[in-house]
């Protein structure tokens, strides 16, 4: 069955009392033919349903958005402040901490519209109108426009939502964009109209001893004893509209938001939550959610857990590495409690025996209607799951070790090495110097605020043993055998090596081989080595997946870009490419994000911003765009003639008469005294 992630505006119902509750998710736009408002009426709900959700009117649903990339997020003053969780603010608090303005163990509380934070890429989406476009879908499948499997496609849902938009009333509005996404497995399809806003300011969060108090512990249980919360501001132009930030941007006047009470709960009162549920997995076969448990959650837990335990205590003694690391931190342990709760409500609940007894029935009913497709069809599902699941688990422990464990490495800039050296051996001096400042881009990558290299040395050490003995040999990179000959199985003789003397293992180091560069010290450097060896691999395992083709950067042309959708990268040139063909690009922990990119920095994230990408917002479109502009104005497929053309001009009109270029030392001295360059100094030069 087709998973999906889903944008859902949903309404989670519950009655706090021991004698009855009625618990279920409904999405808004069907209460009224679900007859939803009769039971929410019987258990206590005052307010009319039309309150609540109500597409031509001013609702609830204008109070409850959307916060930065998936949280969810309420409106609770006239002037756009924003209640969520702690959890969910915790990278923007963390962005704006230091030793010196500790915001995530003193906490933060501006008390004027000045003292307010800007947060950079920091988003809040209203849904505007939530519109049922099944007939739609069904009609374009009739009349062999698309067909039903395509009808479940990014390519044509992306289509339709930028149709109906050009019909709307909406058109041209600033911050909307539309989503069309399929439910209840594409028996419904619904179009939603979402408006944007993305200059959002950080007003107030508690201490971590507040806002954290438990823990991983005390998360993803209930009852949960922490004061999970956490204030935003949205900001707009004079005229309410959506706008990057700017100082002229006033807090936003909303159309509605939540009064809050202090009176105080009571035995049997009625209670919902509105909000934005992520992704459901019900679907799921017998044998995929034991390759859910065994290949994915275990080795998530296994690594993340290890790799925990060093950050925590390194953590605990310097303030410097708890700021660096928190975010990191936050988002490990947040989904490692996750699976490990996920993988103990299975077991508690005997999903497994459940999914039994279900393909079961279905198997009898498949036999009974002679429909061979129905009776063959888990059968396949479980062939396929048995050939996959040990290339998914290697995968798993790969992914977790070596792109989100380990942060010391080079794999990304690998080429900019392999080119130095190249250049080198061709004493071609400029391809020298362009190479140089590509791994000067790489060292500062890699020593960024939020690394420490003895923290890092630590996790490499647990996690490369680690990895060696949870997979099988022909999944080890190619520099565990230097491991194993060169230092005798001792990893720790091998990490401190890597971390003492390779190239990019310290600034010395490191600028030493950039005034000397050989090619003999890049073929002898450990971390090239090792980067070398963990992309090989990668690519192996990569290139073993179903559905997955493996392009080497050298092959990504225009052709091949413009066949998807959306492209997913660390750091690349090729990013600025995807973006002039106007393709959205998600990029996981890159180093120079953008309000044009969808960055993440955990691979749990990754699957949700390619979803978000697909759907091509307007606010992100437009800003790529201008990024684009500002980069390369000239999108019109004519760059080659312009040059050609003015090399033609030169040819007719200036050849001959153009003077011939001063003396060097003239011209040398010429400039540094337009820039104020010390004579002395340019004098030292010779």
């Amino acid at each position: 069955m087709k998973k999906l992630k889903v944008l859902a505006l949903a309404l989670v119902c519950a009655v706090f009392s021991p004698a009855k509750a009625d618990e279920g998710m409904w999405l808004l736009q069907l209460m009224q033919e679900q007859n939803l408002a009769d039971r929410m009426k019987a258990q206590g709900l005052k307010m009319d349903i039309m309150d609540i959700y109500n597409p031509d009117q001013i609702t609830l649903k204008d109070a409850v958005g959307i916060f930065g990339r998936g949280c969810t997020g309420e409106i609770i003053s006239p002037n756009g402040l924003i209640l969520t969780n702690h959890h969910c603010g915790y990278d923007a608090i963390q962005q704006h901490s230091s030793v010196e303005h500790d915001y995530l163990t003193d906490g933060f509380w501006a008390k004027s519209y000045q003292e307010e934070l800007p947060t950079p890429g920091l988003t809040f989406k209203f849904v505007d109108r939530i519109v049922d476009v099944t007939e739609k879908v069904n009609e374009d499948i009739r009349k062999g426009k698309v067909t039903e499997a395509e009808s479940f496609g990014s390519k044509y849902l992306k289509k339709l939502a930028a149709d109906e938009l050009k019909k709307s009333d909406l058109k041209g509005k600033p911050g909307i964009s539309t989503q069309a996404l399929p439910f209840y497995e594409g028996n419904k399809f619904y179009l939603f109209f979402i408006k944007t806003y993305s200059d959002v300011r950080m007003v107030a969060a508690p201490p971590s001893s507040i806002g954290k108090f438990g823990g991983e512990t005390d998360n993803w249980m209930w009852p949960r004893h922490t004061g999970d919360f956490s204030m935003f501001r949205i900001y707009a132009d004079k005229d309410g509209n959506p706008a990057e930030y700017s100082a002229e941007n006033v807090p936003l006047k909303v159309k509605k938001h939540l009064t809050i009470s202090l009176k105080g709960l009571q035995e049997g009162d009625y209670a919902m939550i509105m909000g934005f549920p992520g992704s459901t997995s019900r679907y799921l076969t017998e044998s995929e959610v034991r390759l859910r448990m065994e290949g994915i959650n275990v080795p998530r837990i296994t690594v993340r857990e290890e790799r925990q335990n060093i950050l925590r205590k390194e953590m605990a003694a310097s303030d410097k590495v708890r700021i660096q690391y928190a975010s990191k931190f936050a988002g490990s342990s947040n989904y490692w409690k996750k699976y490990i709760s996920m993988n103990k409500a299975i077991v508690d609940n005997k999903v497994l025996e459940t999914k039994a007894e279900q393909e079961a029935k279905f198997a009898a009913f498949a036999k009974e209607k002679q429909n061979a497709d129905y009776a063959a069809v888990v059968g396949k599902i479980d062939e396929y799951v048995k050939r996959v699941t040990p290339l998914r688990t290697q995968l798993t422990y790969f992914t977790e070790t070596f792109r989100s464990g380990i942060e010391f490495t080079l794999t990304s800039k690998m080429e900019a090495l392999q080119d130095l050296a190249t250049a080198l051996q061709k004493n071609k001096k400029k391809d020298v110097e362009k190479a140089i400042a590509t791994l000067k881009e790489a060292y500062a990558d890699i020593h960024n605020k939020d690394y420490d290299h003895e923290v890092d040395r630590k996790v490499a050490k647990v996690l490369l043993p680690l990895y060696a003995e949870k997979v099988p040999a022909e999944a080890l990179p190619d520099f565990y055998q230097t491991v194993k000959n060169t230092f005798k199985g001792d990893y720790n003789a091998y990490v401190d090596t890597l971390y003492n003397n390779s190239i990019f293992a310290n600034e010395k180091n490191f600028n030493a081989f950039i005034e000397n560069p050989t090619v003999e010290a890049i073929n002898k450097d450990l971390s090239a080595e090792y980067a070398a060896a963990v992309s090989k691999k990668y690519k192996e395992l990569a290139a073993s997946c179903p559905n997955i083709t493996f392009h080497e950067s050298g092959l990504v042309d225009a052709k091949l870009l413009n066949s998807a959708d959306v492209l997913l990268s660390d750091a690349s040139s090729v990013i600025v490419e995807a973006m002039m063909l106007d393709k959205p690009v998600v990029t996981y922990c890159n180093t120079m994000p953008g309000a044009h990119l969808l960055n993440v920095t955990e691979t749990d994230a990754v699957e949700g911003a390619i979803e978000k990408a697909i759907s091509r917002p307007a606010e992100l479109m437009e800003r790529m765009r201008a990024y684009v502009h500002k980069h390369e104005a000239h999108l019109d497929g004519e760059s080659s003639s312009r040059v050609l053309d003015a090399v033609n001009n030169y040819i007719w009109y200036f050849q001959g008469k153009t003077r011939a270029k001063p003396w060097n030392l003239v011209r040398k001295f010429k400039l540094r005294w337009r820039v104020g360059y010390p004579l002395m100094a340019t004098l030292r030069l010779w």
